[in-house]
Formats: structure tokens, C-alpha cells, sequence
């Protein structure tokens, strides 16, 4: 069994990479979603996915483990689509 990730840092790495693979493979659903503001509802399943993988890779003992998750969405799927034309902005 691979050890699990107890470093915030690197676990917020790889928060960071799952949220650059979801967004490379759901572009269409970004640009919808940021245009549409609802771009968490359009990728609920793939988010709730997403944060499965890194549950599975991250300690539970990490305390901020959670919010490292839902700041790489922030930091990588929400900042990268600012170019988006959207009300929201």
C-alpha cells in the first residue's frame, strides 16, 4: 500500500494537478460554468471525484485537508478562467 501524503505542501500540489486534469478535460464545462455561473453544479460529479482520488492519497490526519482541495479549484479551474467573459466577474 503507497504511503499517504502528510506534507500540506505536497498535498496541495497534487490537489492542484487533479483540478488541472479536470479542467483540461472539461473545458466545454468550465467556459459553460463560468459564463453561466454555474460552473459547480455543471462539475459537481467530476469535482466530487476529484476530491475521492485525493482523499484517497492525502493522510486524514492532514487537518486542512479539505480546504486545500477547494483552494486548488479556486487557485487553478476559477483564476485560469477569469479571461472568460462572465456576469460574475
Amino acid at each position: 500500500m503507497a504511503r499517504l501524503v502528510d506534507n500540506p505542501e505536497l498535498a496541495f500540489r497534487l490537489a492542484r494537478a487533479i483540478i488541472s486534469d479536470i479542467a483540461l478535460y472539461n473545458q466545454d464545462k468550465v467556459r459553460e460554468g463560468i459564463k453561466n455561473d454555474n460552473i459547480f453544479e455543471l462539475l459537481e460529479e467530476e469535482l466530487q471525484e476529484g476530491r475521492e482520488h485525493f482523499h484517497s492519497r492525502v493522510s486524514p490526519d492532514l487537518s486542512n485537508r479539505d480546504h486545500l482541495y477547494d483552494r486548488a479549484v479556486v487557485d487553478v479551474m476559477i483564476r485560469q478562467a477569469g479571461k472568460i467573459e462572465s456576469s460574475i466577474w
